[in-house]
């Protein structure tokens, strides 16, 4: 998946978002051919390999490009305007909450045990995730506790973070704004104050907790990407396909469902003719 080049006085905001619509479109392509794996009556393991590598490889491409426009534009990756609000609802430092996955992991494999029930009885193997053995559930369970922890951590240090947004230097800068626009020091233009006087000393206040937070959301998106790879290492192959179509299917449908929401809330606001 290519990544656009900035145009000219286009925010990274919207420059992402396209992006982002066509990381929509190229998971879209790759669910089909997810599905497809699991009709096929016997498919090589090497064919499964391959297509969980590009899928991988997709997951990888995101977030390094997902990084590239942070550095550019670290609040636009914190609170990202191409999401719906019902995804906004449950966002985790810029991204999905990486023990999410196991939950989609356990439910997932209860539906498939359920379907499967009758043949696992019968001692036959479903091959899917109703199929997990005692040595792999014990290995999810190390993975579940270890990212939790891993994810703790993570959100204790963007508490500490936010914190800082009164801090000693954040209170100085907002008096000394304040005392300027008392003493007419500044020019009020099309009802608001234009404070280029203090652009400067703004930017320098604010920057190092731009590059904390840019830290931070790398360390999330490291430990979303890292939680994935943890989980398929554990999986078969054709485990991994139906745990990447159940991942896809959630993230593809709960933004359209989020998109289709918001858009009825616009519709109902508008004033009637």
């Amino acid at each position: 998946m290519a990544a656009a080049p900035y145009a000219h006085g286009t925010s990274a905001s919207e420059t992402f978002k396209k992006f982002f619509e066509a990381s929509l479109t190229e998971q879209n392509q790759l669910l089909q051919e997810l599905i497809s794996a699991t009709t096929d009556s016997t498919p090589s393991e090497s064919t499964l390999r391959q297509l969980l590598d590009r899928v991988i490889k997709h997951y990888e491409d995101y977030y390094r490009y997902k990084s590239r426009w942070a550095k550019r534009d670290v609040m636009a990756m914190m609170t990202p305007a191409w999401r719906s609000s019902l995804e906004d609802a449950f966002l985790w430092i810029g991204g999905w909450r990486p023990s999410m996955a196991f939950h989609l992991l356990y439910s997932k494999a209860g539906l498939q045990l359920e379907a499967g029930l009758d043949e696992l009885l019968r001692g036959l193997s479903t091959g899917d995730l109703g199929d997990l053995s005692p040595a792999q559930l014990r290995r999810v369970d190390r993975l579940q506790r270890e990212t939790i922890r891993k994810e703790r951590d993570l959100t204790e240090t963007l508490a500490a973070q936010q914190e800082t947004v009164a801090d000693t230097s954040m209170v100085e800068l907002s008096h000394a704004v304040t005392e300027l626009i008392r003493n007419g020091e500044t020019t009020q233009t099309h009802g608001g104050w234009d404070e280029s006087a203090v652009d400067g000393l703004v930017e320098s206040t604010l920057r190092p907790k731009e590059d904390a937070l840019e830290e931070i959301l790398h360390k999330a998106d490291d430990l979303r990407l890292s939680t994935l790879k943890n989980i398929v290492e554990v999986l078969t192959p054709i485990q991994a396909v139906h745990f990447f179509i159940a991942a896809t299917e959630l993230h593809l449908r709960v933004h359209d469902w989020g998109k289709r929401r918001d858009l009825k809330e616009d519709r109902r606001r508008e004033p009637r003719q």
